[in-house]
């Protein structure tokens, strides 16, 4: 059951180089958040994916007051992606900075049981770049190898320091045990890590192109007095500038090819 490291390997360098070139949720006790403090995790592989056990999902978390999976995580179209590139081509620096607020943001998780809780079976543990970067750098690693492995690898310490109250954001750091063991020697917990896993999409729903395309229409309908401006009260350019309510729908009609008949515009 062992990963391609050479996957790993080559995610790792484009990550790097890309670094110096400048939903909703379903089932919610299938997610791991670390605590404050430290904590000790096994990243197991993902029975779904054996040749790698990390996920790399794009969310949209600006849109509304809901989180939504985007379909570009497995290479699918998304409308709110294509309507943030749009913005970013109009050459306005107000639609360049929406543009960013709606792009899908990056985000990675991976398979876990989380120590002393075990029999809950494996969780999600969900973590950003950085970490991403340092836990693929230990498993290129030949003095550490495939901490990943279910009878040679490591353990996880992960340690959460939350924001101070002056404000800022909270960090989150790790470190590797240097001691191999097995993820178990329970019967019981191996066949939760080995057949009982679950589905990412069980934890995140992935919605529909029309779904999000009307999340969107939503979200850029104007409220009452407050013509030509999206909720978040940015206007939007569109070539020409859309500073009103008809040229917003127009600017839907070009993005997705047809007519929006019933849209409260």
């Amino acid at each position: 059951m062992a990963i391609n490291l050479d996957a790993i390997q080559k995610r790792l360098q484009e990550m790097q180089q890309s670094a110096k070139g400048g939903g909703n949720t379903g089932n919610k006790d299938l997610q791991w958040k670390p605590p404050v403090g430290k904590s000790q995790v096994r990243i197991v592989p993902y029975s779904h994916n054996k040749d790698n056990p990390f996920m790399e999902l794009y969310f949209h978390y600006e849109i509304g007051k809901r989180t939504y999976l985007s379909p570009n995580s497995f290479g699918r179209p998304d409308p709110i992606a294509e309507f943030a590139e749009k913005l970013k081509r109009t050459g306005d620096k107000e639609d360049w900075k929406l543009s960013r607020k709606i792009a899908p943001k990056f985000r990675v998780y991976a398979p876990v049981i989380v120590r002393g809780e075990e029999s809950e079976g494996v969780k999600f543990w969900g973590f950003g770049k950085t970490i991403y970067q340092d836990l693929m750098g230990f498993l290129v690693d030949p003095d550490y190898g495939d901490i990943t492995d279910l009878m040679n690898g490591r353990d996880i310490t992960v340690e959460h320091i939350p924001a101070d109250k002056d404000g800022g954001f909270p960090n989150y750091s790790i470190r590797v045990k240097p001691n191999t063991t097995p993820a178990t020697e329970d019967k019981a917990i191996a066949n939760l890590i080995v057949n009982e896993q679950k589905e990412i999409t069980a934890l995140f729903e992935e919605p529909t192109y029309q779904e999000l395309e009307t999340a969107l229409q939503n979200w850029l309908q104007p409220s009452s007095g407050d013509e030509g401006k999206v909720k978040a009260g940015t206007p939007i350019s569109n070539a020409p500038k859309a500073n009103t309510v008809s040229d917003v729908k127009s600017a839907f009609d070009n993005l997705f090819g047809n007519e929006i008949s019933d849209a409260p515009f």
